[in-house]
């Protein structure tokens, strides 16, 4: 993530930060999100103006639904229908908050190396069966097996299951982001054994213990969930069907949404925000984000494993224009990797390669490529945005010699593409899974991780040491220090151009109250309803 959201998660993804604040953002959007009414198991509201429970929510989405198995995905396509089954024992809210979940309390010792965990009274999974603290033993447990995209980096002594509701992790040594990370879907409840099937078995027809149960899927078309009559908040969910709908253009997207044919989109084109937002039956839910738009650089690409080249387009590119160009003021432009959002963001501190084509210019004549070179910049096709950014990003460079092919891709292509480091450069999403710096941090910068520093293969002794630092030492001043650090020399070295920071942004149809935006661009769906049922 995050982490790639496309975008891909870590992504980004991606401490306990209580102290977080998330400000919704007013004035860019519709509606702001409806009230996190879904942090505690209370009682629906019966008001006399609330719509009718039931019926059937329809949400439009780019991409298919591939896998359901927790600890070997990420991208968000996946990873946005894993959290709708999987729940962890902490969550965040849209205040980026964490919260207790499916734990009723939990408690980290003064050390830093004890976390227990006490599951709350009635928990089922999806099946009817109780929820147990074996079953939360044996998910993470599991998860510490497969590593996988957003492996446990905690050094984990022993889980136990004290008693039937008790829960008790012991570290090694301490690591300030663990209770945060166990907020990521990948750290979701699944049963013990796998319930008694073969694991290939559970994850086509998955059981957990989330609002939402799999009724029908098509791995290349769209989901279909009904309603999990055990969820444990009470009453919830109150549609009776979520369906995810493969809707692969923006342009289908929004005039689904404004012919009725579907209640939501996850992706809204930016220059159609202002028409939902003026529309009759439309409206805009919104929310600060945990995402950073960014070029990407293929270190192992001859061009791009020269500083000064990676230098000299940072300094060619003038990321305000592009922002203003490309979000419609839905956007701040990005000096820094972490979003405003997450704790020990340097966006306005930072020493960034700003705006100077005369700069660029010295910076690529020093380089082994001084007259000049050609080269390709990969984007996922059915993206208006991010064609744009790539036109942009196009003339930017032509304006210092070097020339820039623009390859458009199916998104599955585009996927397979840079998971094989196969492109020179590309236009990607880089996102926290949760409300940590280290999220964000330890995917895009460490060599030797699932992502190899989100497919750049950027490698820098220094970085690593001080990634390495930050997650060891507690939140507070000395924390702040090392991720000022590193951001600068992110700053300094650009394996990845920060673009900007986009608002998340979810297209809705004015028939629908309830809706929950997250800041990892996810949403929550047990508290929708939808008028007319």
């Amino acid at each position: 993530m995050s982490k790639l959201i496309v975008s891909f998660r870590k992504p980004f993804l991606v401490g306990s930060l209580a102290f977080l604040l998330l400000v919704l953002v007013a004035g860019c959007s519709g509606s702001k999100n409806d009230a996190d009414k879904n942090t505690n198991a209370t009682n629906p509201s019966t008001s006399a103006d609330q719509p009718a429970e039931g019926g059937t929510f329809t949400y439009g989405r780019p991409a298919s639904v591939t896998s359901f198995d927790l600890h070997n995905q990420i991208t968000s396509n996946n990873a946005f229908a894993i959290d709708k089954v999987f729940e962890p024992l902490v969550a965040f809210n849209s205040d980026g908050k964490i919260v207790d979940w499916l734990a009723a309390s939990h408690n980290i010792s003064a050390n830093g190396l004890t976390y227990t965990f006490v599951l709350r009274d009635g928990l089922k999974f999806s099946d009817g069966k109780g929820v147990t603290a074996e079953d939360a033993v044996f998910s993470i447990q599991r998860h510490l097996n497969v590593g996988g995209p957003l492996a446990i980096a905690a050094q984990v002594a022993s889980l136990s299951a004290q008693d039937e509701k008790t829960l008790v992790i012991k570290l090694k040594a301490p690591y300030t982001p663990f209770i945060s990370e166990l907020s990521n879907f990948s750290n979701g409840i699944l049963p013990k054994d796998f319930g008694g099937v073969s694991e290939k078995e559970f994850f086509k027809n998955p059981v957990g213990t989330g609002p939402f149960v799999v009724k029908k899927w098509d791995s290349a078309g769209d989901l279909t969930f009904s309603k999990n009559k055990y969820y444990w908040q009470k009453g919830k969910p109150y549609i009776d069907e979520l369906v995810y709908k493969l809707i692969e253009d923006d342009s289908q997207a929004i005039n689904q949404l404004k012919a009725g044919a579907i209640d939501a989109i996850e992706s809204v084109a930016l220059e159609n925000v202002n028409e939902l937002k003026q529309g009759t039956d439309t409206k805009v839910a919104t929310n600060g984000s945990w995402v950073t738009e960014q070029l990407f650089f293929n270190t192992l690409d001859e061009h791009f494993s020269d500083v000064h080249v990676r230098r000299a387009l940072a300094l060619a590119l003038d990321r305000n224009g592009l922002t203003n160009a490309v979000t419609f003021g839905f956007a701040k432009p990005a000096n820094s990797l972490l979003p405003p959002a997450i704790p020990y963001n340097t966006n306005d501190t930072i020493k960034a390669l700003s705006f100077d084509t005369n700069a660029a210019k010295a910076e690529l004549a020093k380089s082994k490529f001084p007259n000049g070179f050609s080269t390709k910049l990969l984007i996922a096709s059915g993206n208006n945005s991010r064609t744009q950014e790539a036109q942009i990003i196009q003339a930017a460079a032509k304006t210092i010699g070097i020339d820039i092919q623009i390859e458009s891709v199916e998104l599955a292509s585009f996927r397979e593409r840079f998971f094989a480091y196969d492109f020179s450069a590309m236009i990607n999403s880089g996102q926290a899974d949760s409300p940590e710096a280290n999220s964000i941090l330890a995917f895009q910068t460490d060599p030797e991780g699932f992502s190899k520093s989100y497919w750049t293969h950027y490698t820098n002794n220094e970085v690593t040491k001080l990634l390495h630092e930050g997650q060891k030492t507690p939140d507070g001043e000395e924390r702040a220090g090392i991720y000022a650090k590193l951001q600068q020399i992110l700053a300094d070295e650009v394996p990845y151009i920060p673009l900007y920071y986009p608002d998340i942004l979810k297209g809705v149809r004015s028939s629908i109250d309830g809706l929950v935006v997250l800041p990892n661009n996810s949403a929550r769906f047990e508290d929708v309803r939808v008028k007319g049922n």
